[in-house]
């Protein structure tokens, strides 16, 4: 069993010419597969729950190293659909590279029910750890001496990734770069989408510190774990929407995540601030949550109309 060379040439490349499951325009008669797999390259897979299954239609991330994988979330849907797909995708990949045992590490990138729902299903799997998503957990499995600033490598088998804390979002997020590849996955903290700040000043501390960490770094894509916007500047879906067949690319630059950072900070912790490739939402109090269940109904009602 060759070693796999993680170090040389870095950051590699991979392809993300992908037209991502947006849901079915009929409800009644769904088309999408429940999961969606994309090779960004052949140690490096991406997957989105369906519309179909989940308004929230999250991506999840499998990387494959030396030694272990790293699947990031484990969905929306308490069901072993997510699970399957990833016994598939291990099977193939170790039909390539055989390996006696290989274990699997199940995190995520926060504690959200839309990102640790199909934890269940990966409790009896072989060889495999699922992290809690409490900080505790997080800190106590990664090494964590200083949440959230340090910066903690977490070893595949020679593809190291960098793990750091970013609370303000929910209190146990993460943000993990993978050096050989130069993604960087963010999970809600910045996306194409919706950026719910919690926790204001602790989200505005977060994404400043990670910005900083992105320009120091050769970053490829920044990639978060939903898409929300219309392919319209400014313009994001409705919260709950299921069918979204004008979506954007997944990936963002460093540049954007920069503007999210500057955003952040302008917001003056309150209010809904658009911008042409995310919405930021600071703070959410009566007034924001109220906003966001009306344009839910509103958007959900005029679905109805259109059927």
């Amino acid at each position: 069993m060759a070693a796999i060379d993680f170090s040389s040439g870095v950051p590699v490349g991979g392809d993300l010419n992908v037209a991502w499951i947006h849901g079915s325009a009929d409800r009644r008669h769904p088309t999408d597969p429940a999961v969606q797999t994309h090779r960004y390259n052949e140690h490096t897979v991406i997957l989105r729950q369906s519309k179909d299954t989940t308004f929230e239609a999250p991506f999840a991330f499998l990387l494959f190293g030396d030694e272990r994988a790293l699947l990031l979330d484990s969905g929306a849907v308490k069901d072993a659909a997510l699970r399957t797909a990833v016994d598939s995708l291990i099977e193939t990949w170790l039909a390539e590279h055989p390996h006696p045992t290989y274990p699997l590490v199940v995190a995520h990138t926060h504690g959200h029910s839309d990102h640790v729902a199909g934890d269940p299903s990966f409790g009896d799997r072989p060889d495999t750890t699922v992290v809690g998503h409490e900080v505790r957990d997080i800190q106590s499995f990664f090494g964590f001496t200083d949440w959230p600033a340090e910066v903690v490598p977490f070893d595949l088998g020679g593809r190291v990734l960098d793990v750091t804390g970013l609370p303000g979002h929910q209190p146990a997020a993460i943000a993990v770069y993978d050096r050989w590849t130069g993604l960087l996955f963010t999970g809600d903290s910045a996306l194409p989408g919706r950026v719910y700040m919690r926790d204001v000043p602790a989200f505005v501390e977060s994404i400043q510190r990670l910005a900083e960490f992105a320009t120091a770094r050769p970053v490829t894509h920044v990639l978060g774990c939903h898409i929300e916007m219309t392919t319209e500047r400014g313009v994001d879906y409705f919260p709950g929407c299921r069918y979204q067949p004008d979506e954007p690319p997944l990936q963002m630059t460093v540049a954007q995540l920069r503007r999210v950072a500057d955003a952040a900070q302008a917001t003056g912790g309150k209010g809904i601030h658009n911008y042409d490739d995310f919405v930021i939402y600071a703070g959410m109090g009566l007034a924001t949550n109220l906003r966001l269940i009306a344009r839910s109904l509103a958007g959900s009602v005029r679905t109805r109309i259109r059927r």
